[in-house]
């Protein structure tokens, strides 16, 4: 290969890493978004649990309560 046939495949591949290291920037924000967004969520659907244990008492009776099933 010719010195300028070389030239052209280097500055191909250069701009090739380039582009590459834009996008690989480009999906790291989204991640570190996305996780940022992920534990506020998280944090919000604690908070929603906490409200509906305190808020609604448990639908099962304590087992001491409990009645036995009819085939006893």
């Amino acid at each position: 290969m010719q010195a300028s046939e070389w030239e052209k495949r280097l500055e191909a591949l250069e701009s090739k890493i380039a582009f590459q290291e834009q996008t690989i920037e480009e999906l790291n924000q989204i991640v570190v978004r996305h996780e940022l967004e992920m534990g506020k969520i998280r944090e919000q659907f604690r908070m929603l649990v906490d409200k509906v244990k305190t808020a609604a008492p448990s639908l099962l009776a304590p087992q001491s309560e409990e009645t036995p099933p009819p085939h006893y």
